[in-house]
């Protein structure tokens, strides 16, 4: 029993219970109770070690990119980079300067509306700043112009052409194509309220995409105006107060008449519409009467235009210049006679056609499309849009139109939020991504012409500084270059060439270092080595696409073999 008793306190006890009726064996001994019938199993005895909880497991976060954003890769970024260098000489040959502004704005300066959203502070990233300020970053480049306008006012001319190119955030629900993260490049003419302003912004677009390669035809700068819409709706009865959600159903009813045609859009301004998944879209819920005025006065809209074809264009009355667009704005202006908003909306747009047509720019550039609703509480005037008219597939692999690539119009109210006077002011903007898209859909964007560096490897490490200094000559040549780090062999290093797309490799091993030589290595005629060699004695056993010359000639070699590529 003492053998028993001396051997309990080196037991590695885990168990309350078992404590308890080991102590009780115990005491019962010392008093000479004798042992109690007690039936415990032993446990053999644990090691300090193996009784010590296991060692948790690093908490190492997972390697993702965040839900609506995205990386982006070197051939993209030149490429960006090259399409905005165009866009940007076409906005400098128009005269407009470049600014730059922070990604960041305090929360009130940028307003309660995006460009296309009617829910106020809908889809923007916010915080607050050490002094309980909300900021939030900047989901146009819009908004921050009226600021810095509104804050330079004194300092600016008038009126103030520019341009910005940056990113812009949105906190919405990302899908396919659709990103919280994308880039923007925007020009505005601040400060003037004729319409040959709103025509300038038009025709520099029109120019910028045929700069970009795009050819005439395959797009459309497409025209109408914010006041033409609220026109219609005065005289459908619903220009109240109380009739602000009413207006706004209508006008995103008539913004689907290109996917859905008169038939889906009479559905939406009526009750409703059920599309082909089952799913219900409440309509605007308008009576007989107001459906057929917006009705009829789309079918006017996207009528019949050849009127180019028809005896009005060569009787006595034609009108020089005048084309299908100049008829439509004509028959509207007599349909809507006693509607003053729709009144002044014909009068800009009918100034603005008679400048895009003295200019030379053709119904083939810039027309008329009634039918476009952009900005629903954001635009005051003309509002336009770019459509690319070349076919893509969508989701469903059907061919559809690759579609709008920017936008804009007059917003005659946004610098006026801090000053109290309204300030005139027009401007397009381009989604960057999506033309960049369009661009390699047609072929015409820039692909990158800059070779990856030739690589230098390192065969003696204890003459790093001898491959470091033929870097530096091919580098101070104006070449792409750099060394091979770490202590690779042949092969690895052969592999990193290969997988980074090095033209060329420079190879240098004592033996060419004692003849005062370099082996120079092409990569695209001997690709084949790069997965096999693993010595030196190996690489040096097969010549094909390589050279040697004296190392007074590496640069000048280098040169030449780059120009065959």
């Amino acid at each position: 029993m003492f053998l028993f008793c001396s051997y309990i306190p080196r037991m590695r006890i885990e168990k309350d219970f078992k404590l308890l009726v080991l102590l009780t064996i115990i005491l019962a001994v010392f008093l000479g109770l004798g042992c109690p019938t007690v039936a415990l199993p032993l446990e053999a005895p644990q090691r300090y070690e193996d009784s010590m909880p296991p060692t948790d497991k690093p908490n190492r976060p997972k390697a993702r990119v965040a839900k609506g954003f995205r990386d982006i890769s070197a051939d993209e970024i030149r490429g960006t980079r090259a399409m905005l260098a165009t866009i940007q000489r076409v906005y400098e040959s128009y005269g407009f300067e470049p600014i730059e502004q922070p990604f960041i704005e305090y929360t009130d300066a940028l307003g309660k509306f995006l460009p296309d959203q009617d829910r106020p502070n809908a889809g923007v990233f916010s915080f607050q700043d050490e002094d309980e300020q909300w900021l939030s970053l900047r989901y146009d480049l819009t908004a921050p112009l009226a600021r810095y306008v509104a804050e330079n006012n004194q300092k600016l001319p008038t009126p103030f052409r520019s341009y910005r190119q940056g990113w812009v955030f949105r906190n919405e629900k990302p899908g396919p194509g659709r990103f919280r993260q994308f880039m923007q490049f925007d020009a505005d003419t601040v400060g003037s309220s004729s319409p040959a302003a709103d025509a300038e912004v038009c025709m520099m677009a029109a120019d910028t995409m045929e700069a970009l390669g795009i050819a005439r035809g395959s797009y459309v700068m497409k025209i109408s105006n914010r006041k033409i819409m609220d026109g219609l709706l005065q005289a459908t009865g619903l220009d109240s107060d109380g009739s602000t959600q009413k207006r706004l159903t209508v006008l995103r009813a008539i913004d689907k008449l290109d996917r859905l045609g008169l038939s889906g859009v009479r559905l939406l301004l009526g009750q409703g519409r059920k599309d082909e998944s089952g799913d219900f879209t409440k309509g605007a819920e308008l009576n007989e009467d107001q459906i057929n005025r917006v009705i009829g006065f789309l079918e006017t809209a996207i009528g019949d235009q050849s009127k180019a074809d028809s005896q009005k264009y060569f009787d006595k009355n034609f009108t020089p210049g005048a084309d299908e667009d100049y008829y439509l704005l004509d028959e509207l202006e007599s349909s809507f006679a006693d509607v003053s908003k729709m009144q002044e909306g014909i009068r800009e747009l009918q100034a603005m056609h008679s400048l895009f047509r003295k200019a030379g720019y053709g119904r083939d550039r810039v027309k008329l499309d009634l039918a476009v609703v952009r900005g629903l509480e954001y635009y005051t005037g003309p509002v336009f849009e770019c459509e690319l008219l070349m076919e893509t597939k969508d989701e469903d692999g059907k061919p559809v139109r690759f579609g709008s690539v920017g936008g804009g119009g007059r917003y005659d109210d946004l610098v006026a939020r801090f000053t109290g006077q309204q300030t005139p002011a027009t401007g397009f903007s381009i989604g960057v991504s999506r033309l960049y898209a369009a661009l390699k859909l047609v072929g015409k964007a820039e692909e990158s012409d800059v070779l990856a560096p030739v690589v230098v490897t390192v065969m003696d490490k204890d003459r790093q500084g001898d491959y470091w200094r033929m870097v530096q000559s091919l580098r101070a040549a104006g070449i792409r270059a750099e060394m091979s780090l770490g202590a690779a062999n042949m092969g690895k290093q052969m592999k990193y060439a290969d997988k980074r797309g090095s033209p060329l490799v420079v190879i240098q091993g004592g033996d060419e270092k004692a003849l005062g030589q370099v082996t120079i290595k092409d990569l695209r005629l001997g690709s084949e080595l790069a997965s096999g060699i693993e010595t030196r004695e190996e690489y040096a056993s097969q010549r094909l696409g390589q050279k040697t010359v004296a190392e007074a000639d590496l640069v000048k070699t280098v040169q030449e073999m780059l120009k065959q590529k």
